[in-house]
């Protein structure tokens, strides 16, 4: 598929998925996120992981608070991501708590990050990351993931495996997110593991 058509049919499918989650009641977000948090916290994957990327939820994202009291409870590291929002340059910074988070500045993203890059410990530069919760609008069971278009994540896993690091990726799905297909570029790297809700 060329790469106009690509993209016109990805922006297709994040229109459509955009305008479910629109329609997503508060309680179904909470129990379907709940429902992921504890999927997730059994698997293999996060138990055996020591230094954890977790995203910052958006409104419309499953939400991570659960995952993150628990990453901070069982004593893992935990990194959050580092947006410049004048390029595809992401990175993973630390955070030591849910206290430390909230007093974060917002980006015009609503997104709490670290004023700047060198702010806190950079995990490529500290031994890289066991694992990756990656934020998505859709995916589907061969772990190709949809995201919001800006290509953070992939141009950061490809800089992961630049350095030689391979950290295992896991997406997390609701209902309205789960697609029978999700058009892929060679850019796009697809997650290790998807969870779906029930």
């Amino acid at each position: 598929m060329a790469a106009s058509s690509l993209q016109a049919v990805k922006q297709v499918l994040r229109k459509r998925i955009r305008g479910a989650l629109a329609s997503m009641s508060e309680q179904q977000r909470r129990e379907e996120s709940q429902e992921l948090v504890r999927k997730l916290l059994l698997t293999d994957e996060y138990k055996s992981s020591s230094r954890v990327s977790v995203y910052l939820s958006m409104s419309n994202e499953v939400q991570t608070e659960g995952i993150l009291k628990d990453v901070f409870s069982s004593g893992r590291m935990c990194y959050i991501p580092w947006y410049d929002t004048g390029s595809t340059r992401m990175e993973m910074l630390r955070v030591t708590s849910l206290e430390e988070i909230a007093a974060l500045p917002l980006t015009k993203w609503n997104i709490r990050q670290h004023r700047s890059p060198d702010a806190a410990e950079n995990a490529l530069s500290s031994g890289g990351l066991d694992l990756i919760v990656s934020p998505g609008l859709g995916f589907n069971k061969e772990g190709h993931r949809l995201g919001q278009g800006k290509g953070y994540y992939d141009t950061y896993l490809a800089r992961c495996h630049d350095q030689g690091l391979s950290p295992l990726t896991i997406g997390m799905a609701y209902r309205c997110m789960a697609c029978e297909e999700v058009p892929m570029s060679e850019h796009d790297s697809p997650m290790d593991k998807v969870l779906f809700v029930s």
